[in-house]
């Protein structure tokens, strides 16, 4: 198995150490690959040696320790991996490896989950999503993993993978929702996740012109004023005026942002506007070999 520009997982060997994008969406794709095709394997009832989804975390040396299960629909939205690398992984090679990975699963067009996981979507667009249950769920598992493996001044690495569903239900699950708007942002500046966004994915692209935005104001000596406006969306800035409550839980203070840049092919450019952005959305291009990306971190400045 051959991913990302000149390297090779033959062995499921992943180089951890240094700030590379290309192991980094290789293997967050791959974990959460393994959460859709889990689900997939529910809906199908495949079990034991009929199941698809164990390949695609035992190839980088992932155990899998649980899954999250949507209490309305019974789905599998999540699940916890555990990283247990072979004796012949040199330390050197683990240098900055994750102990443990929660990966979330984004939104399906199978219809056995279809409808709760578009609610779901449109919660985001509300500024709701915090309020759900399958948020509640999340939260609660990400804190009993912290308690349970990184107290006691351990140096245990837990990580987050998974779509822009999950960046709202990580953001929900790193915001004081009892604190204000300004206070709860300013609370997730130190926190700078990893996004791997295709700018022809119209549900996701909008992350590159916040970020562009910002720095363009920085630029021209208005970074006061975007200190403000990055906090809030236009819906609830109306929302407010009306008197009713609500924070922008999609909007990041920070992040390191990867720009997948590599033309479509000529097949996808001839194809209907719809298979386009199903295309542009698709986790399968983040283990893609020889993607042109971009890298570049933005961090929020008090």
């Amino acid at each position: 198995m051959s991913v990302g520009k000149g390297y090779d997982y033959s062995n499921g060997h992943v180089c951890w150490k240094g700030d590379d994008a290309y192991h980094r969406k290789s293997v967050a794709a791959s974990l959460v690959k393994g959460v859709y095709v889990l689900e997939r394997d529910r809906q199908k009832q495949r079990k034991g040696p009929d199941s698809l989804a164990f390949p695609w975390w035992t190839f980088f040396h992932f155990q899998l320790l649980d899954t999250l299960v949507d209490d309305v629909d019974n789905s599998i939205f999540g699940a916890i991996y555990e990283f247990k690398p072979p004796p012949s992984i040199g330390n050197n090679a683990l240098c900055r490896s994750p102990h443990y990975v929660i990966a979330f699963r984004g939104t399906t067009i199978k219809p056995e989950s279809f409808f709760r996981d578009m609610k779901l979507d449109l919660k985001i667009l509300r500024h709701g999503l915090h309020r759900t249950s399958r948020s509640e769920i999340a939260t609660e598992t990400v804190r009993n993993m912290v308690a349970s493996v990184g107290g006691n001044g351990s140096n245990i690495c837990l990580r987050i993978a998974g779509s822009v569903l999950t960046a709202g239900l990580a953001i929900a699950m790193n915001s004081d929702k009892k604190s204000s708007s300004y206070d709860s942002f300013a609370a997730l500046s130190a926190w700078i996740p990893c996004l791997f966004v295709n700018p022809s994915d119209y549900i996701c692209s909008e992350y590159v012109g916040y970020f562009e935005h910002r720095r363009k104001m920085e630029e021209i000596g208005a970074g006061s004023i975007e200190k403000i406006a990055t906090q809030n969306s236009v819906g609830s800035l109306i929302k407010s005026a009306f008197g009713k409550e609500s924070e922008p839980v999609y909007l990041i203070p920070s992040g390191n942002l990867t720009v997948n840049l590599s033309p479509p092919s000529q097949s996808i450019m001839e194809a209907h506007w719809i298979h386009q952005c199903l295309e542009a959305h698709g986790i399968h291009q983040w283990w893609k070999p020889d993607l042109h990306l971009e890298s570049k971190l933005h961090k929020y400045k008090y």
